[in-house]
């Protein structure tokens, strides 16, 4: 499917439907190649950006901030060509909206307190300095703020 087309489907679902669509393409860009735990890890920051309100109030405003995450960088015409992938960001998006739904004391959290993440290989942001507070997979995680 199309990324545009995934993305307008988003805009004209309820608010809770749009959030889960729009945290799986953000995970399947993100991290489709990752562990389960690597990619709730990267859905974990997306939920916790939404919590703060610096990047929007909703998952869809986060994931679709400029230059933030993969999806606000990608030629919209581009293809997500792999089914499983797909369908393993959509449980894994599913979980972590489930989570986000519980009081803050019941949720288990993968990255505590990491508010972003780069990929190893892609980038070095100036933000990337210092110890992050983990490494999974290619990603690493970092609390910034």
């Amino acid at each position: 499917m199309k990324l545009a087309w995934l993305l307008w489907l988003a805009s004209v679902m309820p608010a809770h439907e749009a959030d889960r669509t729009c945290l799986a393409a953000m995970v399947y860009l993100e991290a489709r190649s990752e562990s389960q735990l690597g990619q709730a890890a990267v859905a974990e920051v997306a939920m916790r950006r939404r919590d703060d309100g610096r990047w929007g109030d909703s998952v869809c405003d986060v994931v679709n901030a400029r230059l933030q995450f993969a999806i606000s960088t990608t030629n919209k015409n581009y293809m997500l060509r792999n089914p499983e992938a797909w369908e393993k960001a959509w449980l894994v998006a599913d979980h972590a909206m489930q989570m986000w739904d519980l009081p803050v004391e019941q949720r288990e959290f993968v990255v505590p307190d990491a508010s972003h993440f780069v990929a190893g290989d892609l980038a070095s942001p100036a933000w990337s300095k210092g110890h992050p507070v983990a490494v999974i997979g290619a990603h690493s995680f970092y609390s910034i703020n």
